[in-house]
């Protein structure tokens, strides 16, 4: 007698138990998810400040014509150095000065910079002097060598504006940036499509429902912009708050540091404020005979120590050579060139650059508004992507999120230990991707219950 095949199982769980790898990409798309729809309004500011900041190269050049540009007649000499600092000090008579910068081309003007009570906190007056003429083309208050529009862009992109707290705004964005990044090109990647082709992956479906051309358009942004984001993430670290400081540690214990020079590489007689310009002059004489070309920077030292000419291109190709001079007798002390930099050190000093928006002029500020505006359009489709999906009336409770349920404690147990190795780096990303983990235990908790007692 034949026997009867049992039934079917009507309801519960009748898939097979999934692999780990496979619950890790559904906790990784969740991870994604929601990063993203609570860290975006980070970087859509520091994306669209960045944009703001990479412009005011040229914004300057109209905004401080007066103070930048010098007036060249046709086969005038420049005056000597040491009249324009003269001219600069009768200006500020409040001040001493802490660097002068005599003029990068036959444009530009000189620049004094003088610590001064009469200056805003936290910023030094710099008068611009024209070199032609020796006349004072204006006073500005500035921070190191940028100007009050640079500065004010600078700080509205590291901190809005709020100090250390305003800070914590651009860390935590510039600590995701790289994870949302790698996140997304790891669930692009793993996805099962029938053809694996590279069309697949780095070009939008252009044929389909609404929802995959905008997953597809959102993807494959993100995969050409993948590089750009990493870059600025790494960069954008090196200035953050709590991270910065742990970047700077590791680069000293492993030799990485950018090397300079100090004032106390001679001691010889304190240098009168009164005596500066001559003393200026003499010193920049002898760095230009030592082979320290335009442009550069020199730090005096009123306090019997040396005084420091350095190169300051950070443009393509760097410049970065430094020398100290005793003042008394023109001898150079020490020397350091930029091509005994560490290479890491190189690096830094060009990604910095780059970050900037500085080390290939226009090409390198396209590049970066290009990113930017790419971050801008990733975060415009990923949430119109959620509005669509969002829970809706009279459904209320958590945002509806990708993926199917994880319900191994491995797959917890592995991203719980990235949280607190990365943490140790990154603090504020710790701090946040633990955030993460107890809010999506705690939604699959709620989910547990709903789905045991309906009724609640």
């Amino acid at each position: 007698m034949a026997t009867q095949a049992p039934p079917r199982p009507t309801g519960g769980n009748t898939s097979r138990p999934r692999r780990l790898r496979d619950e890790l990409r559904e906790l990784t798309l969740r991870l994604h998810f929601y990063v993203g729809l609570f860290i975006a309004p980070f970087l859509l500011v520091a994306a669209a400040t960045g944009i703001l900041y990479a412009l005011t190269p040229q914004i300057e050049q109209v905004v401080y014509d007066k103070e930048l540009h010098a007036s060249a007649p046709a086969g005038t000499e420049m005056v000597p150095l040491a009249q324009q600092i003269e001219a600069a000090q009768s200006e500020v008579t409040d001040g001493t000065i802490t660097q002068i910068r005599p003029p990068k081309d036959s444009e530009s003007t000189t620049r004094v910079t003088f610590d001064s009570p009469s200056a805003r906190e936290d910023r030094q007056l710099t008068a611009f002097v024209d070199p032609y003429t020796g006349e004072v083309t204006g006073v500005l208050n500035t921070f190191g060598e940028w100007l009050p529009l640079r500065t004010w862009f600078d700080d509205l992109h590291r901190n809005l504006h709020l100090g250390d707290a305003g800070r914590w705004y651009s860390e935590v964005a510039a600590s995701w940036l790289w994870v949302l990044a790698l996140s997304g090109l790891i669930i692009w990647v793993t996805r099962k499509v029938r053809a694996r082709t590279a069309r697949a992956y780095l070009l939008p479906q252009r044929k389909g429902p609404q929802r995959q051309r905008s997953m597809s358009l959102h993807a494959t942004i993100g995969v050409w912009a993948a590089i750009g984001l990493f870059f600025l993430s790494a960069t954008g670290l090196t200035w953050s708050q709590f991270a910065g400081g742990n970047f700077s540690a590791l680069r000293q214990s492993l030799s990485w540091s950018t090397p300079y020079l100090s004032s106390e590489a001679a001691t010889t007689t304190p240098v009168a404020e009164a005596e500066v310009p001559a003393t200026a002059q003499s010193v920049l004489d002898v760095a230009r005979v030592e082979g320290l070309t335009d442009p550069v920077a020199i730090t005096p030292s009123t306090d019997g120590g040396a005084w420091v000419v350095s190169q300051v291109q950070r443009s393509w190709p760097l410049k970065q050579d430094s020398m100290a001079i005793d003042p008394a007798s023109g001898t150079v002390v020490e020397t350091v060139r930029f091509a005994d930099w560490p290479v890491a050190g190189k690096l830094a000093e060009a990604g910095i650059s780059f970050h900037m928006g500085i080390l290939f002029g226009w090409l390198n500020q396209l590049l970066l508004i290009a990113i930017a505006g790419a971050v801008i359009t990733l975060i415009v489709i990923g949430y119109r992507m959620w509005w669509r999906r969002r829970p809706k009336p009279p459904r209320t409770g958590l945002p509806t999120a990708p993926g199917r349920r994880v319900d191994t404690t491995a797959a917890y147990g592995i991203l719980i230990a990235i949280a607190a190795v990365v943490g140790l780096a990154l603090p504020l990303l710790g701090v946040t991707l633990a955030t993460f983990i107890a809010f999506d235990l705690a939604r699959k908790m709620l989910l547990s219950a709903r789905a045991e007692h309906p009724s609640v």
